[in-house]
Order: structure tokens, then C-alpha cells, then sequence
């Protein structure tokens, strides 16, 4: 696979010095390192392929970490010392050394998160395996035996929620049979035999424990070779990877790429010389943006001398995707206790898309593809993966490597700690029901009800205080109290309390739709100005009226609908609900779902956050169809296959109601768009009443795989439209030449603000000025500075025409280039420290500068 991606970065037009420069730098930098301190502080992960997925997570952090405070003091080459200071001690200090070999990683690894101690009455283990010291001794800040978690079956082999499985379903796989074949409980030790009514005498019997899988893990020092063909197929997904952004990226020309990338650009050329970071194309506007990834591409610059445009356009974020696509597999093989589960969650998260049965309408169900549009959440993904992974494993020393990831990840991608707060608060809140029910019942049991109940702590004040202790006495507080800290720490002084337009606005994303649909219908009333070659794209489409809070809440259930489609899965998890592990993931998708309803961004980036739930949720719906009843792999390929042909049915019978719909039809284009929802959503509850899950999520599931098929064929399929070209012939040579002969702190005044010049209104994306040369301009392009997002209201027209909030600043820069005279251009230098003019083919400026450079596009001048 490696030599696959370096292939392609070859074609790509990639040098053999940079590929060699960054996968060097990559290695012994980052990935190295980073390997070495996560089998250090965590005990190490089951697989190689693990450890070395959660090993360059956190290299990452320790390099962003590490170069932030040498950039700060004027050295960004210290962020050298990290790596080489890891590699001495791990080399010198005889404890660490024994973390080069794979097989000295002797992490303790579960299924589930944080499991509770083994009860002291069990007697020890007398098999082949060594006895396992008390988890109480261990980690005194875990629960007792007394606080087992509600998913662990009882010493009498009765679950204390109901009957298990096979005893709701007669037809099921008898109770010894499903402990043969099924994963270790949550919270129990793999190594060790299910909890069962039976005598110890077969726990310690000499042979094999029968609960043991082959590569199911477990025990100290236990290691896994990955399958064969899980390994291929997760290579399969890379592969997939690479070969959709080679077409969509890699092998675009510069000029022609997605619109954004001078933007990230221009960023990490802020990062690579100033510190703290402004947003480069508005001076001394206050950069409220999540940056971490551009520090790590300026440290990687400052490193290997590889120029940010090849880090940005080609090469950084591959490594972050391929370790994010192992990182969820390694979480599903956790939860789903084998790794054909990982691969099916991996699977799920990139290639099951929502059903689409009407042209142009979309409810969006968020594909993953943002490996290259979105440096940010590329690189926010991989940390949370890696954190995740962290919070279902059970490390002893896991608080460490949490306090490193915690903090990068705040200023990574804005969007992942308000989810993980969320997810850590929900576990404890489930946690604290079972203590408040139990200490109810030991209360009117216990001989004189309340009497004994203030015998046993004071009633109310006991089952406070048992609360309390069993907050404290489990990791979950801890981790939510830190997230807490680190996302109070990125909101007041990382991002400077700014919101980039993001709004509490319930039903926004079904407002921006309606508003469309409305669009499609009477399309002269639904947009400021009809859309000429002239006007700018309505990305934000103004509301004609207000929206119908019924049809709202409508469009809101087909969403969930859709959603249920890909994820319905998470219906089977029955009892595995309670688990922590799972209520993490669940909480995850949750908080996801929840942001993207009550949420709203004039550019529908609320949407990120259903985009960095869908991974947990995968997992979580993987999770609850192994843990449903079983049907036979024929009947749900089946049920699938309906489901399919049902879908297939339904879109053109949509289309051809919407085209010849009579005008009576009730809710006009919106019932028509509903309606083959509705027939789907019929259908699937008419499975849903034969009382059997798996088939239910067959047919959901069916219901997706048409448009599934469409989306990820077409994300290979090559580009026949002609690109636009974004960046004019020379401006790249242009700014390369800037950057070279000015000074680091020069500023830059430029007339280029729009990124098209025929349009009436000005689309404010122009960023390539300070992107390509890494000098800070006066005004450039202000689409996404803090003082326009924070004016840009919700469906009030596209955010890209919002004027500059400072249009003094704007006049005066103007005027040097209109109508240049000696005052103004002296005002503009002595004001605000203007030393280079950067303009298009514009002699008038050339009477008052000293003209330093000039091509086919672009002409600099220097104010003397």
C-alpha cells in the first residue's frame, strides 16, 4: 500500500526529494516516536497495526506540542527536540528500551471500557495463565466488586436486566454455545470464561479456557496478528483513498483546486513564520479557526524543506486518513470483540450513504470524503479516533497520553470536544441510575426502610454521596472534567470566543432545504437575484417566507429516516446499551446528530458535526447486529436485495410524480418529495411487526445501496467537466518571488479581493496572495474572518457577499491602486506598515513605488 501511495505521488508530479524528505521526517519524526510513547504510556495495543495508527496520532500531538513554543521563541527548529529527546531516552534508559520490540507491549486489554474489579471472592486462577493481580490494587480509582457494570451477567447467570438472548428465543443458541462464540462481556477480562452459574472447578481447569477466541486477545502481553483478509480489505479502503484524491487533488493542477485550499495555504504560511497566528489575509484580524494541522504542516516545512504547497495540495493528509481508516476498524474489533466487526464499521463509515429518491433533493447523511477539502477534519478525526480508542481500552496508564491528544485535539477541529463532552457526560449519567435504584431497594429491604436507610448513609444525603463516589471512583469523570478544561481553554483564548457564524438555530439544516425545495419550485422568489453569468452562487439561499414548523419537523423525521438507513443497526445493541464503551460511541453519534439539528452556519458547516459522529455510529450499528438474534446470511441478503429494488422503484416514481403531479396534491412539491420516504418508512415497519431486528436493518440497509453505489462510483470515476481555473497563469511564480526578497514581518497591500471578476457581487474567497507568499496582506480575501462570519445571518443571502467590516481600511487600500497619488500611498506605509503592493497588470502605482516584478498575471511594486 505504502509503495502504491508513493507511486502516485510520482505520477502526481511529486519529486523523488520531497517524497524521500517527508517519509523520512514522517518515520523517524513523528511515527517513531510517537509508537514508542504510545506503548510506553498505554501499555501498547493489540496489533501492530494499531499501535502504529495510535502511535502517529500521537507523534502528531507531540510535534504540534513541540513546535508551537519553538515558533513562539524564534526557533521553529527546535521542534526537532521532541523526536530526538523520545529516541535517546527509549534508547538509554534501560525500563523504555524494551518498547522497541512488538513483543515486550504488554498492554491489558478488554473489549469494553475501564471494567470493574474481579470480585474478591473468586478464587485465583490455576490454568496455563498467569493470575491477575486485583484491578481494584491496580487502579484504586476504579470501581469495587460492588459497582459492577449493568451489562455483566450475575454469579447465577441471570442478567439483572431480564433474560438473556437464548432464553427470549427458544430457537436461540444455548447459553454454553453462545459463550463459546460470542466476545468476552463488557467489563470482563477476555482471558478469562464467562461469568456463569457453574463451580469454579472449570475455571480452573488445566486446558484452554473455552471463552477464548483465536485472535480474540487478552491477558498481559497479548498480541494479534490482524487476518489476512481484514488487512486487505482495510488496504482496499487506503486504496480507495488515494485513488479519489489522486483524481479530485492530486493530480489537479494547483490552480484549478478546490477553492479553500489557498485559504489552508495561506495558513500555514502564517504558522511557518508568525506566532501568535492572525489571519493572513486580514491584518490584525484575530484568527478564530481550529490551526493545529497547519502548525504540524509548517513544522514538517521547516523540517524536510518541502514547500507548503506540496504538504497542503498532496502529500500531509494521506498518512491521517489511512491511520484514521485502521483506528476505526482497531475501536470496532474492541467493541464487536473481532476484527471482522472493525472492517465492517470502516466499511459502513465510508460507503453506506442515505437513500436519494428525488433528483436534487438531498438529505444529507455526510460522506467522510473530506480527506483532502478538509485538512481539519482530517486531522480531527485521526485524534479522535486515537482518544476514543484510549477511553474503550482498558490502559493502565492511560491518562497520560489522554492529557497529550486532549489539548491538540481542541485546537484540531472544533467540532470533536463538544461531542466527546457530551458522550462522557451521558456515561456518567447512565452510570449514576443503577447507584440511585440500587440504594433505593438495599433501603426498604434492609429492616426498617428508612430507619435503615439513614442507618446506611442518611437517605437522600447517602444516595447523594453514593453518587458522588461513584463518579469519582470511575475514569469517566476524570476524562469529562478535562475535556471540559480543554474545550473552555480553545473557546476563550484558542479561538478567542469567536463562533465563525456557527448559531443555535433548531431545524436550520431542514430550513436550508425547504428553502431549496421552495427554490426548485418558484425559483424567482427563493433567490435574491435570478442566477446570471454575472451573480454570485447562492450558497445560502434566503427563506421567501417562514418555514411551516410542521413541515419542518416532516422533513426533519425523513432525515432521521435516512439516517436510520445506514445506522438502524444500533437497534439491535439490546443490553449492550448500558455498557460504557458503546454509551461512549452512542453518546458520540448523538451529540453529532443532535449538533446538525439545532445547529446553523450560513455555510451549513453544522453539518461537520454528523460528518465526525458517523465512524461511532458505524461501529455502534456493527455492535447491535452482532449482538441481535441471528438470521440466516441468505434471508438478509434477501431482505437487502428488496430493499435495493424497492429504492430503485421509488426514485423514478417520484419523478415521474413530480413531473406530472397535479396541483391539488397535498403539501405541493414537498409531499412529493416526502412521499417516497414515506412508502419506504411503511414498508420497513411492516418487517419491523414480524418482531425480528436483523431483518429490519436488512431492508434499511437495501434502501441505501443504490444511491451507496452511485456516491462511491462516482468519487473514482474521473472528472469529464472542465475545472475552473481559480488562480491565473504566474501567480504562483509571483508570490514565490515576494516570499524571497521581503522579510517575514513585511506587510502586503493588494486590489485582489474576488475570486471572479465578472461578477456582479464580490465572492470574498481570494486567499492566494498570502497563500503562496506567505506574507501577511492589509485586505485580501475576508469570506471567513471572524467579523464577517459573526454579521452573515442564517438564509439572509450567501455569506461570500457580505461586505469587509472595515470599509475605511478597504477605501484607503483602494485608493493606492485607483487613483495612486504621493499622500496616499505615504498614509498607506506610515498607517499600517505596508511595505509591497501586489496588483494585476496595474501601471498607475508605478510613479509612487519602485516596481520590483512583473509577469504575464501580476506586478509588484516597493514602497521606497
Amino acid at each position: 500500500m505504502c509503495c502504491g501511495a508513493l507511486a502516485v505521488f510520482l505520477w502526481c508530479g511529486v519529486s523523488a526529494r520531497d517524497l524521500a524528505f517527508f517519509t523520512a521526517y514522517l518515520g523517524a519524526g513523528v511515527l517513531l516516536p510517537g509508537t514508542l510513547l504510545w506503548r510506553a504510556l498505554t501499555g501498547g495495543g493489540r496489533s501492530l497495526a494499531e499501535e502504529l495508527a495510535a502511535g502517529l496520532a500521537l507523534g502528531y500531538a507531540v510535534e504540534v506540542l513541540a513546535y508551537i513554543p519553538a515558533r513562539a521563541v524564534g526557533v521553529p527548529l527546535l521542534v526537532l527536540g521532541a523526536p530526538v529527546a523520545v529516541l535517546c531516552a527509549f534508547t538509554c534508559v534501560p525500563r523504555l528500551r524494551r518498547h522497541w520490540w512488538a513483543r515486550h507491549a504488554t498492554g491489558r486489554h478488554s473489549t469494553g471500557a475501564f471494567p470493574p474489579a474481579r470480585p474478591p471472592s473468586e478464587p485465583p486462577s490455576s490454568g496455563r495463565h498467569a493470575p491477575e493481580p486485583s484491578t481494584s490494587r491496580r487502579h484504586s480509582s476504579e470501581p469495587d466488586a460492588s459497582e459492577q457494570y449493568p451489562s455483566e451477567p450475575s454469579a447465577t447467570g441471570q442478567h439483572p436486566y431480564g433474560p438473556t438472548s437464548s432464553e427470549r428465543h427458544p430457537s436461540g443458541p444455548s447459553t454454553t454455545e453462545r459463550h463459546r462464540s460470542a466476545p468476552p462481556s463488557f467489563g470482563q477480562h477476555p482471558s478469562a470464561p464467562p461469568s456463569s452459574g457453574r463451580p469454579y472447578a472449570r475455571r480452573h481447569s488445566s486446558r484452554p479456557f473455552p471463552g477464548r477466541r483465536r485472535g480474540q486477545g487478552g491477558g498481559h502481553g497479548v498480541r494479534e496478528r490482524v487476518p489476512g483478509w481484514c488487512a486487505w480489505v482495510l488496504a482496499g479502503i487506503v486504496a480507495y483513498l488515494v485513488g479519489w484524491s489522486a483524481l479530485f487533488l492530486y493530480r489537479v493542477p494547483v490552480a484549478a483546486a478546490y477553492v479553500d485550499m489557498p485559504y489552508h495555504l495561506a495558513l500555514v504560511g502564517e504558522a511557518k513564520h508568525h506566532f501568535p497566528l492572525t489571519m493572513p489575509s486580514v491584518l490584525g484580524e484575530g484568527l478564530s479557526y481550529h490551526w493545529f494541522v497547519h502548525a504540524e504542516m509548517a513544522a514538517t516545512s521547516w523540517v524536510t524543506g518541502i514547500e507548503p504547497v506540496t504538504l497542503v495540495y498532496r502529500l500531509s493528509t494521506l498518512p491521517m486518513a489511512a491511520a484514521t481508516v485502521v483506528l476505526v476498524a482497531a475501536i470496532g474489533r474492541r467493541l464487536g470483540g473481532r476484527w471482522g466487526a472493525g472492517v465492517a464499521a470502516a466499511g459502513v463509515a465510508y460507503f453506506l450513504f442515505g437513500p436519494e429518491l428525488v433528483e436534487d433533493v438531498s438529505f444529507p447523511t455526510r460522506s467522510m470524503f473530506t480527506v483532502w477539502a478538509s485538512p481539519t477534519q482530517t486531522f480531527g478525526a485521526l485524534l479522535f479516533a486515537a482518544v476514543v480508542l484510549l477511553l474503550v481500552g482498558e490502559f493502565g496508564r492511560r491518562w497520560a497520553a489522554l492529557a497529550v491528544l486532549l489539548p491538540v485535539l481542541a485546537g484540531a477541529k472544533a467540532t470533536y470536544l463538544p461531542m466527546l463532552l457530551a458522550a462522557l457526560l451521558l456515561v456518567l449519567a447512565v452510570r449514576a441510575v443503577p447507584a440511585c435504584a440500587r440504594d433505593g431497594r438495599g433501603a426498604g429491604r434492609s429492616g426498617g426502610g428508612r430507619w435503615a436507610a439513614r442507618r446506611a448513609g442518611g437517605g437522600r444525603g447517602g444516595v447523594v454521596r453514593g453518587l458522588a463516589g461513584r463518579w469519582r471512583r470511575g475514569p469517566w469523570a476524570g476524562a469529562a472534567v478535562w475535556t471540559l478544561v480543554c474545550l473552555l481553554f480553545a473557546q476563550f483564548v484558542l479561538f478567542g470566543q469567536g463562533a465563525q457564524g456557527t448559531v443555535v438555530s433548531p431545524f436550520a439544516t431542514m430550513r436550508g432545504l425547504w428553502a431549496r425545495l421552495v427554490a426548485l419550485s418558484e425559483p424567482a422568489t427563493a433567490l435574491a437575484e435570478p442566477p446570471t453569468a454575472l451573480s454570485a452562487p447562492a450558497t445560502a439561499l434566503a427563506e421567501p417566507a417562514a418555514a411551516p414548523v410542521l413541515w419542518l419537523a416532516v422533513l426533519t423525521g425523513v432525515h432521521l429516516f435516512c439516517l436510520a438507513c445506514v445506522w438502524g443497526g444500533v437497534a439491535g445493541l439490546g443490553r449492550r446499551v448500558l455498557e460504557p464503551a458503546l454509551l461512549l460511541v452512542l453518546g458520540v453519534g448523538a451529540a453529532g446528530i443532535g449538533a446538525a439539528a439545532l445547529l446553523g452556519h450560513p455555510a451549513e458547516s453544522q453539518l461537520y458535526f454528523l460528518e465526525a459522529a458517523r465512524p461511532y455510529l458505524s461501529i455502534a450499528a456493527v455492535c447491535g447486529v452482532l449482538a441481535a438474534p441471528r438470521l440466516s446470511w441468505i434471508r438478509l441478503a434477501c431482505l437487502a436485495a428488496a430493499g435495493a429494488v424497492a429504492a430503485l422503484v421509488a426514485a423514478p416514481a417520484a419523478g415521474l410524480l413530480t413531473a406530472q403531479a397535479p396541483d391539488g396534491f397535498p403539501g405541493g412539491r414537498l409531499g412529493l418529495v416526502v412521499l417516497p420516504y414515506a412508502v419506504l418508512a411503511v414498508a420497513a415497519l411492516l418487517v419491523w411487526r414480524r418482531g425480528h431486528v436483523l431483518a429490519v436493518v436488512a431492508v434499511l440497509a437495501g434502501y441505501a445501496v443504490p444511491t451507496s453505489v452511485r456516491e462511491v462510483a462516482g468519487h473514482i470515476v474521473p472528472d469529464g467537466e472542465k475545472r475552473e481555473r481559480l488562480i491565473p497563469p504566474g501567480a504562483r511564480a509571483a508570490g514565490r518571488w515576494l516570499r524571497e526578497h521581503s522579510a517575514p514581518g513585511d506587510v502586503v497591500a493588494t486590489d485582489l479581493h474576488c475570486l471572479h471578476d465578472g461578477w456582479r457581487v464580490c465572492d470574498s474567497r481570494h486567499f492566494w496572495v498570502s497563500g503562496f507568499s506567505e506574507r501577511r496582506v492589509l485586505v485580501e480575501g475576508w469570506a471567513y474572518a471572524e467579523s464577517t462570519l459573526s454579521r452573515a445571518g442564517l438564509f439572509a443571502g450567501s455569506y461570500l457577499t457580505v461586505p469587509f467590516a472595515d470599509q475605511a481600511r478597504l477605501a484607503a487600500n483602494d485608493a493606492v491602486f485607483r487613483a495612486p497619488t504621493a499622500q496616499n500611498v505615504r498614509q498607506l506605509a506610515d498607517r499600517y506598515g505596508v511595505t509591497w503592493l501586489f496588483t494585476g497588470m496595474n501601471p498607475r502605482p508605478q510613479e509612487f513605488a519602485r516596481l520590483r516584478f512583473r509577469n504575464a498575471c501580476c506586478s509588484i511594486y516597493q514602497i521606497p
